[in-house]
């Protein structure tokens, strides 16, 4: 009789333990196409958006310009601030829609983040240069202290110096028009 009882309820274990591979594979199933169909949000979220730039004082990546601090940006008048960097491919291509700014009258800033003065020297000589200012990042401290992952990088500093708007990746020219409306608005 004892065998009778152990009988029906190991069946019951056994027919319910053969199923759960399949249902641990279904739901495996299910989160990978949820992931695929469901569209992913690329924008990624600063948390310094609407906050000050941080305290930052930084020499002059060149002698043509002087170096650069938060201060210089509390003027009364929105700036973009980029952050570069000789070695960086995509700042290459920027090159000419920060060219575009500049002539549109826009006040742009620079960080040159662990460059050499002679390999900045000539990257400006022959993509031109777009910066009112450049400050040397030697340490990437001020571009980690501003929260950027990378270079190029560009931000969008109101008139009283807070970030209002981070462009992650180098500037194309479909990115100009929505710039210099964030730039209109951080007035």
């Amino acid at each position: 009789m004892t065998e009778e009882r152990l009988n029906p309820s190991s069946r019951r274990r056994r027919s319910w333990t053969i199923w759960l591979p399949l249902i641990v594979f279904a739901a495996f199933t299910a989160l990978v196409a949820l992931g695929l169909f469901r569209p992913a949000d690329r924008n990624v979220a600063s948390a310094l958006i609407d906050r000050p730039l941080p305290e930052f004082t930084l020499p002059a990546s060149l002698p043509v310009r002087p170096g650069l601090s938060n201060q210089d940006f509390a003027d009364g008048r929105p700036k973009l601030l980029n952050i570069f960097a000789s070695w960086c491919l995509p700042c290459k291509v920027e090159a000419p829609q920060l060219a575009q700014l500049a002539a549109a009258g826009v006040p742009i800033l620079g960080i040159s983040v662990r460059d050499r003065p002679e390999a900045l020297a000539a990257f400006l000589a022959e993509h031109g240069n777009p910066y009112q200012r450049i400050g040397a990042d030697d340490s990437g401290a001020v571009q980690l202290a501003l929260g950027s992952s990378g270079v190029p990088e560009t931000y969008v500093v109101d008139a009283k110096g807070r970030i209002r708007y981070q462009h992650i990746g180098d500037i194309r020219p479909e990115h100009v028009p929505v710039l210099l409306e964030k730039l209109e608005a951080a007035k």
